[in-house]
């Protein structure tokens, strides 16, 4: 069975966002990952882990105005500086909380900008960023997220331009975070496209199709997915990235058992 990362972003939203370490450490989880830590002091932050036994899988770079439904300004002319001071914000929070994994989200496209413009910006900003990562012993991720359902517009939205980014940047410290339920609707065929690119992933993160509820709620077969991620030999943290049903809690009849 892989390990399991609790995603304190969408799991017990009933509860204040500090208040979901100790929830998360008490259904059996060893590590968390969420949005961003940046509301908190990283001292604070890293307090809660340690208080709680917990591990910090990953969390994303700084991510522009969430609020007013930015979601990455990676791809964006004119936010390169801006993009810069969070590289240097996001290192200082992994390193507080001894965190080996950031993603970065590329962004929304700007309607009136060509794919091109958008690809030469996001590509000079993960040369910019790969190494100094690295320098800090951290993975740095890029995220295919469906532009369909979750982010209409959303410019990296299937592991096929995320594969060429990783090309076109050219450093081994860059890698993919694969989420299973982006890729469903998006592209399918999970466990082929996940075995190809398997040596460039870095995190996994599940929820099924369609509600992006808890797997077994729709139409991806975690049974037989969780069993190819073991067969596969993917040993890193799967990240619990779904709406708990009722919107309290968990939501973790589907495990079986606790995390292990």
């Amino acid at each position: 069975m892989p390990k399991f990362s609790a995603n304190l972003s969408f799991l017990y939203p009933d509860l204040p966002f500090a208040e979901r370490f100790a929830a998360a450490a008490a259904d059996g989880f060893r590590a968390v990952e969420y949005v961003s830590p940046y509301e908190l002091p990283p001292e604070t932050v890293a307090a809660l882990l340690r208080d709680n036994g917990l591990e910090q899988a990953l969390f994303n770079l700084p991510a522009g105005n969430w609020a007013a439904g930015e979601r990455g300004i990676a791809c964006l002319p004119g936010r390169v500086e801006e993009f810069r001071q969070g590289v240097e914000t996001a290192i200082r929070y992994a390193t507080a909380l001894g965190c080996t994994r950031v993603n970065c989200l590329a962004g929304i496209r700007p309607p009136h900008l060509s794919n091109e413009v958008l690809d030469a910006v996001l590509v000079e900003n993960l040369k910019y960023a790969a190494p100094r990562f690295a320098a800090a012993g951290v993975k740095l991720l890029i995220e295919p997220i469906n532009s369909v359902v979750d982010i209409p517009g959303f410019f990296v939205d299937n592991t096929i331009h995320a594969d060429g980014i990783l090309d076109a940047v050219g450093n081994d410290n860059l890698f993919i975070q694969f989420d299973f339920y982006h890729v469903q609707i998006m592209q399918g065929d999970l466990i082929r496209n996940f075995a190809s690119l398997q040596d460039r992933v870095a995190h996994v993160q599940i929820a099924d199709h369609p509600g992006r509820h808890a797997p077994g709620t729709g139409e991806i077969n975690y049974g037989f997915l969780l069993g190819e991620l073991d067969r596969l030999g993917y040993d890193g943290w799967v990240g619990c990235e779904y709406r708990p049903r009722g919107g309290t809690g968990a939501d973790l009849g589907w495990m079986g058992s606790p995390p292990p």
